[in-house]
């Protein structure tokens, strides 16, 4: 919106030009989303407070996280406004993955969205069953990943890209559809198994947001891709906006929800964010690089899956408790600890996803 208002304002004064530049309207992006958290916050915890839409506990669980029954939850809907309005306001609205990632994040958001609200106001400790979830993350991601290849202009955009391995792309074709589905469906439910302790999901999301924000910005720009040997991707510059407000949004949110948190993100938040940055992996082809610099939010989701293996095959438990946040937790590690570390591996993670596009 902002991108037309100004070119209208360049006729009469050359300097609102400036805005026409994708790393303008980023920063811009990201202070406007940081700020509408920063105001919203306070309100909406007060609202979700009054409202007694607290987070529930589970009695199987540390011991520790007694204290935070009750705490207000769903604050994500603050992260999917804040990243709605402010990419509406300074992206390109003519370039289709805009379009594409909002639908994405809304569309999940409103999927964890009622899942919250079945278990929280309604008192539905189930909230949406598995089949129910999984029926409408299809109809969600199955939109988008169609849509994508439907549209797409380039091989590369259905090519899968090797990392480390200099001009390595497979072309899949038709396999691209699933292929990207799986991508988008399994980031968010890894997010949301990650949002179990104060800050634990949103800091990492915010620095994998911020690596894919710049690895967007470069695949936009032939020259810097021609250079990297990365795919220049028609319109992925746009996304270097969204994913700007993600960054401001998350660090917005984390005000309130550093430890001891004043409010949840819940499934809202959690299912809406994962989604988001697989649909962008998606979109600029690093699928692979999401993979690795979101290692832990993979951990967090093998780690599940492991246990439930190993307790259905043979009756064992691998870990103390799943996801691993609560192995540590029951192992004595104090939350905070846990937290931090996990960020510091998140740092590493991202810098070592963002080598691949130099190291070939």
């Amino acid at each position: 919106m902002m991108l037309m208002i100004s070119e209208w304002l360049a006729l009469f004064d050359p300097g609102f030009g400036v805005v026409r530049y994708i790393t303008v309207r980023a920063i811009f992006a990201a202070l406007t989303a940081l700020v509408i958290c920063l105001l919203v916050g306070p309100r909406l915890i007060r609202w979700l407070t009054a409202a007694k839409i607290g987070q529930s506990v589970r009695s199987d669980g540390p011991q520790s996280h007694l204290v935070k029954a009750g705490t207000p939850t769903m604050g994500g809907a603050m992260i999917i406004v804040a990243v709605s309005l402010s990419t509406l306001i300074w992206s390109d609205l003519t370039v289709r993955q805009v379009w594409v990632i909002l639908f994405v994040t809304i569309g999940f958001g409103a999927i964890g969205w009622v899942d919250d609200y079945r278990k929280v106001v309604l008192a539905n400790s189930v909230g949406l069953t598995a089949r129910e979830k999984l029926v409408w993350q299809t109809l969600v991601a199955g939109a988008a990943v169609v849509t994508l290849y439907i549209t797409a202009s380039d091989r590369a955009e259905v090519e899968l890209i090797i990392p480390f391995f200099k001009e390595a792309a497979i072309y899949m074709g038709w396999l691209f559809i699933p292929f990207a589905f799986l991508v988008v469906v399994g980031s968010s439910n890894a997010v949301n198994l990650t949002d179990g302790l104060d800050g634990l999901a949103i800091l990492p999301s915010v620095m994998v947001a911020a690596g894919l924000g710049l690895i967007a910005y470069l695949a936009g720009h032939a020259i810097f891709a021609g250079y990297l040997g990365i795919p220049n991707i028609k319109g992925a510059g746009e996304l270097t906006i969204f994913c700007s407000a993600l960054v401001g949004a998350g660090l917005g949110f984390l005000w309130f929800n550093t430890y001891p948190a004043q409010v949840f993100m819940g499934d809202v938040g959690a299912l809406s964010i994962g989604a988001s940055l697989g649909a962008v992996a998606i979109m600029v082809r690093q699928e692979l690089v999401l993979f690795i610099m979101g290692g832990i939010f993979v951990l967090e989701a093998v780690s599940v899956i492991l246990q439930v293996g190993s307790f259905k095959l043979t009756g064992k438990r691998i870990f103390r408790m799943a996801p691993i946040h609560h192995h540590f937790e029951l192992k004595g590690w104090p939350e905070p600890r846990i937290i931090v570390r996990f960020w510091i591996i998140t740092v590493i993670l991202v810098l070592v996803g963002l080598s691949t596009l130099k190291i070939r």
